[in-house]
């Protein structure tokens, strides 16, 4: 029977991410995904990098900003390997916060006069606004083009499996029990996501699911001769940002994303016709002409979260057992460092960046 050197469970952007550098070693890897993979959290994400949002855990920001750091050569890297583009942007975000509090990297305060000049249909309604340089990606795009990246560098993805086991043998990690068949190699590692805890397993993973609305509307009403949205009709540039309220992420071929909700609602993802009208609101009350979009799309996802709502990153007290789930809000921005840590911890390097703070042996 076939063994691989690595199972990863969960083909979302943060299982991708780890294929993908394990690959880059020279590791025989096989990703396993219930689903299809990247049609989960990944699918459901606005594809903001927001390393400068203050209200991240502040032992996420070194993490969150090295990860900010690598995304152009991974991008790059990505687009290459897999012949597509991924809608990667940087003009930056317009941050509003309460009185008293900073982004927390680099950012200048914006008087309305700047704030004008930068997004004239941006209303700021006596908030503080901030410029950073933060960037954002379309997520469907990131992880379609990851697949690929993956698949050309040698990876091995078994689809439409959902893993039911851990198989330990000798109190040491040997593979994985499907719904179907089982697969062997002496290193797993659990990036199944919110359903990382439905993974039997000799210690659980404690991930929740947290579901998320979000919708998508159309902000560009004339397009050129070629197709390609009309400069002068682009509604927004930057993403903005009001956070505890709402986010608007514009793509570059004229839609706006806009989000989200923090529920606890177990797996259900049924979309609310009244939350998204919420959501579309308070959108308007940042943009007022997002009041009159054309709405295109209206979705909810499962983001990974966990009890202290940080990452669980690490091995197990089983050998050959790893976890790397529960990024929560994080995992596209945190997907490029995750993949390039938990590599090599794996390999038995001294990671890069400390990352105790996230080990799954935190929990009792």
């Amino acid at each position: 029977m076939k063994t691989w050197d690595v199972v990863v469970v969960g083909g979302g952007i943060i299982g991708l991410s780890l294929a993908l550098a394990l690959r880059r070693h020279g590791a025989e890897v096989l990703v396993v995904e219930r689903g299809e993979p990247g049609r989960e959290a990944s699918h459901a994400a606005a594809g903001m990098i927001a390393n400068a949002d203050p209200h991240n855990p502040p032992v996420l920001l070194a993490l969150g900003h090295a990860s900010a750091h690598l995304y152009p050569q991974w991008v790059h890297e990505l687009e290459d390997e897999s012949g597509m583009r991924v809608d990667f942007r940087r003009e930056g975000t317009i941050l509003f916060l309460r009185r008293g509090e900073q982004p927390a990297s680099e950012g200048r305060p914006l008087s309305e006069g700047d704030l004008a000049e930068l997004e004239p249909n941006v209303s700021a309604g006596g908030r503080n606004a901030f410029y950073v340089p933060e960037a954002s990606v379309d997520p469907r795009a990131l992880t379609t083009a990851a697949l690929k990246a993956a698949k050309h560098r040698g990876v091995e993805v078994a689809d439409g499996m959902q893993v039911t086991e851990i198989i330990v043998e000798k109190r040491h990690a040997a593979g994985v029990r499907t719904d179907r068949t089982q697969f062997l190699a002496p290193i797993i590692v659990n990036c199944a996501g919110a359903w990382a805890s439905q993974v039997k397993a000799p210690q659980p993973a404690h991930a929740r699911p947290v579901k998320g609305h979000m919708l998508a509307v159309a902000a560009v009403t004339t397009f050129t001769q070629q197709g390609s949205p009309s400069p002068e009709r682009i509604l927004l540039r930057h993403v903005v940002r009001d956070p505890g309220s709402v986010y608007l992420v514009p793509r570059s071929d004229g839609r706006i994303v806009i989000g989200s909700t923090v529920e606890g609602a177990g797996f259900d993802k049924r979309v609310l016709p009244d939350t998204i009208q919420r959501l579309h609101q308070a959108a308007a009350n940042l943009v007022p002409e997002v009041g009159q979009a054309r709405m295109l799309e209206s979705w909810a996802g499962l983001r990974p979260g966990t009890p202290d709502n940080l990452p669980i990153m690490g091995e197990t007290r089983t050998p050959g057992y790893y976890v790397c789930t529960g990024h929560y809000r994080d995992g596209i921005l945190l997907a490029p460092i995750s993949g390039e840590i938990m590599a090599q911890v794996i390999r038995g390097m001294s990671p890069e960046h400390d990352i105790s703070a996230f080990s799954p042996q935190r929990f009792k």
